[in-house]
């Protein structure tokens, strides 16, 4: 990257807002001249005569003007986290100071950073790949342990070095293979096919190790992904809401309510937990409800958790609901939490409110007699209907992790379901020192390398000319290389560093 041709950036590194400090970044080439304009030195050289990896101590001025006392850092290029010339003010955290101090350095000859600038700065001067300035970007946004273990890992070159050697040993022999063409008339073979078959294993299997880890990966990044499924108005929006405690989602007594899924993260006892709510699952010939519910199969199958809301008011549906889940989902390697919603209408179920006469639930009361006969008729519709539930479960090969009745409008027993989604939690201490794949463009990224080299396979065993072989190699190469940025376009750099933070 030739300074000569880019300018200078500066930004607010630290949470927009008040706070007791903050902290001003600026990087390029005029970087330290342009922060020794404003900045005057308590003693000693000025700012730029002072050697990289110092911390001075000083005003920033406007003119005469003291504007604040602060700590400025100086970086010498290459020797900076973007390669270039830097310094950092440390100011205090009034938004008023902030402001004054980016305008004076917009006035002298800096501007704005855009978001991601500084990281993708440093991956253009070779501080480092994509995939570790990608690691930033999961290590500013981690918030439990595991996963901010696998971002430090990442941002250190660990996923990095073991892409760096797959691509090397796949160098050397696409190398060598490419040579045999140029001696085709000789009929020379420079490649052992035996050594590259065993290469081949090697790579493909570490490749598919990778694309595994994706799934524990993507859980300690994005939460464990839980769809809350069922018929229409069972409850599963109310749901939503009181587990993110927001409206999230609309709630409604018209079925069909909910036409697309929507998600809402949440961490309970320090575990991250990323909630679906889907479209209720309904006979419809509604164009867009049919293209909600289509989503809503994919979303289910795609969730390592999923909560079937079954309407305690319509127990008549509930054989339907349970056979519906086990013919979407693969509820052998998926877990599954069946919820009893609306039970705090159960003592509804009484009498026929039109009729004014006993339901069958209302006759099986009035048997009932003593004070507490309400309490002891709500236990026992309560376990009959667990009961069946167990049973329709097992008649459908479904294990259930728990069956919780609750209210979700009355916020009855959600501790209960917190439990048992705890129980569902996926063991990230495994393999804390394996390299996991977290990134959704890493993971496309993988299985399109995979895919040509298993083409390559096939071809070795089919005799397929040579110059065929080299190509799937080298598209196997160009995927690697994507992921650490080898291979890059301004398109793909904009849209990675663009979800990056400000200042970062």
């Amino acid at each position: 990257m030739n300074e000569n041709n880019i300018d200078t950036i500066c930004a607010l590194s630290t949470v927009q807002g008040r706070s007791a400090i903050a902290v001003i970044r600026v990087s390029g080439p005029q970087a330290i001249d342009i922060t020794g304009k404003l900045f005057k030195p308590k003693k000693g050289k000025p700012l730029s005569e002072t050697q990289g990896y110092r911390l001075r101590f000083g005003t920033i001025c406007a003119e005469d003007r003291v504007i604040d006392e602060v700590l400025v850092s100086v970086f010498h290029s290459p020797d900076s986290y973007t390669g270039e010339n830097m310094a950092e003010i440390s100011c205090h955290g009034s938004f008023y100071i902030q402001q004054e101090i980016l305008m004076l350095l917009l006035n002298n000859g800096a501007r704005l950073a855009k978001a991601g600038e500084f990281s993708q700065r440093a991956f253009l001067n070779g501080k480092m790949d994509l995939a570790q300035a990608e690691a930033v970007a999961d290590l500013i946004a981690s918030e439990n342990e595991a996963s901010h273990r696998v971002a430090l890992q990442q941002m250190k070159g660990g996923f990095s070095k073991e892409l760096s050697q797959m691509r090397t040993s796949l160098l050397e022999i696409v190398s060598l293979m490419e040579l045999e063409l140029d001696f085709a008339e000789e009929d020379v073979e420079f490649a052992d096919r035996a050594r590259l078959k065993s290469l081949l294993e090697s790579v493909t299997a570490h490749i598919s190790k990778l694309i595994d880890s994706f799934r524990l990966g993507n859980v300690i990044k994005n939460g464990i992904p839980v769809a809350i499924a069922g018929a229409t108005n069972t409850g599963k929006s109310t749901l939503l809401n009181l587990l993110l405690g927001e409206e999230r989602a609309i709630v409604s007594d018209i079925h069909g309510t909910t036409r697309d899924y929507i998600e809402g993260q949440m961490n309970i006892n320090g575990v991250g937990f990323r909630f679906i709510d889907t479209a209720g699952i309904r006979e419809t010939h509604e164009t867009i409800e049919m293209i909600g519910i289509e989503r809503t199969y994919e979303k289910i199958r795609g969730a390592s958790v999923i909560i079937l809301m079954l309407d305690a008011e319509r127990p008549e549906f509930f054989a339907q609901s349970i056979s519906q889940l086990a013919t979407t989902a693969d509820c052998q390697n998926q877990k599954v939490i069946v919820l009893l919603n609306k039970t705090d209408r159960i003592l509804d179920m009484l009498y026929d409110s039109n009729l004014n006469s006993p339901t069958v639930y209302g006759s099986a009361f009035d048997s009932m007699s003593g004070e507490d006969s309400q309490t002891r008729y709500y236990d026992k519709i309560i376990t009959d209907f667990t009961t069946e539930i167990h049973s329709l479960c097992t008649e459908n090969k479904i294990e259930p992790v728990a069956v919780v009745p609750i209210s979700a409008k009355a916020m009855d027993e959600i501790d209960l379901l917190k439990e048992a989604l705890l129980e569902c939690r996926i063991d990230t201490s495994e393999d804390s020192y394996s390299t996991l794949v977290t990134n959704i463009r890493h993971f496309e990224a993988l299985k399109d390398s995979k895919t040509a080299l298993l083409r390559v396979s096939d071809g070795l065993n089919d005799a397929i000319p040579t110059d065929l072989l080299t190509q799937d190699i080298r598209e196997a190469l160009f995927h690697i290389g994507e992921i650490v940025g080898e291979i890059n376009t301004e398109e793909i750099l904009g849209n990675i560093f663009s979800k990056f933070c400000i200042g970062k």
